[in-house]
């Protein structure tokens, strides 16, 4: 196997701006573009190959032909026949809805599906920007149903100011929303259940309401108030400092001048790249290699055992793999 490219899909919420073209240095016949996904294994938004032998093949018909040389052993035993990260980029020219994500169980029982624990990396943000997540204080269930209703739940949130490099975990069940000119890449499990609990009572491009789901998302919060909901770590320059660590993902920050090699199959996974800033080579041990600039993406199959990233001259990076308990 070698180093897999993919095509853009791109996402026009109402909410969306146009940064993620200028981001991709890309001129889009789009009038805005709130996400562009990545690498998606959602139905219905099938990833595309963009390069090699393999172009034109979508992620689900790689798993079924390359299985854990694909995605790792252990990978291929907890997911199975489904590639488990969704990779973004999200361009929040106004505010998203405030929302909560169902846990494993509750999207197994309800969906058939996984949860959906994810985390946002800031790439950017308009002076005053930041998001919301978690809670200010506790509040019970029938609490939330009432602020919902009397459009009073804002003021129980915590607000969160951010600039670039701020790094956000959010585990299912925790409340949430990227607030008006923050610009991230999203890491999330392979799901596309989210439950809209506020929407600042907005409207649609059909003139309607959007559907709230408060039903749905009172099972799925987690009510409880955490301090310390920012992620905490220290950049180093020509080191991978580790960001996010959780049973569905593990991202690190690579911000290179020179030429590294990291390892990839002594972790069992396949290994994302998303690059946030410069261009690079990155080149595997069996030959294989991509040119990576910003905004662009690439998937290292599990088999590999090695890349070596070549920095031109120098480039920032996300790597994400799944880790094995």
């Amino acid at each position: 196997m070698y180093i897999l490219k993919f095509q853009d899909i791109y996402k026009t919420p109402i909410w969306g701006g146009t940064k993620i073209g200028s981001f991709k240095e890309k001129s889009l016949d789009l009038e805005s573009v709130g996400e562009s996904w990545e690498i998606s294994a959602v139905e219905g938004d099938l990833s595309i190959v963009a390069n090699g032998e393999d172009a034109g093949k979508n992620i689900a018909e790689l798993v079924a032909c390359y299985g854990d040389r694909l995605v790792g052993r252990h990978v291929a035993r907890y997911f199975g026949t489904t590639f488990p990260l969704l990779v973004k980029f999200i361009d929040a020219h106004d505010n998203l809805s405030i929302q909560v994500h169902p846990n494993d169980e509750l999207a197994r029982i309800r969906h058939n599906a996984f949860g959906k624990t994810e985390m946002w990396y800031v790439i950017d943000a308009e002076p005053g920007a930041g998001i919301y997540s978690g809670f200010a204080k506790e509040i019970t269930p029938e609490e939330y149903v009432e602020r919902v209703a009397n459009n009073t739940i804002m003021e129980v949130l915590q607000f969160h100011s951010v600039k670039p490099g701020d790094v956000f975990y959010l585990p299912s069940g925790r409340i949430h929303a990227i607030g008006r000119g923050v610009f991230i890449a999203e890491i999330q499990q392979t799901s596309n259940i989210t439950y809209r609990i506020y929407d600042y009572n907005r409207i649609d491009k059909n003139g309607k309401p959007r559907d709230l789901h408060t039903e749905w998302a009172k099972d799925a919060i987690d009510y409880k108030m955490y301090d310390n909901l920012r992620s905490h770590c220290v950049h180093q320059k020509n080191k991978a400092v580790e960001l996010v660590d959780c049973p569905y993902f593990t991202t690190a920050l690579l911000d290179y001048n020179v030429e590294v090699e990291r390892p990839v199959s002594v972790y069992d996974s396949f290994m994302i790249y998303m690059c946030m800033r410069g261009k690079a080579r990155i080149t595997a041990d069996n030959g294989s290699w991509v040119d990576i600039k910003q905004g662009e993406t690439c998937l290292v199959p599990a088999e590999i055992g090695s890349v070596k990233i070549s920095p031109d001259p120098q480039v920032v990076l996300l790597e994400s793999y799944v880790r094995e308990d």
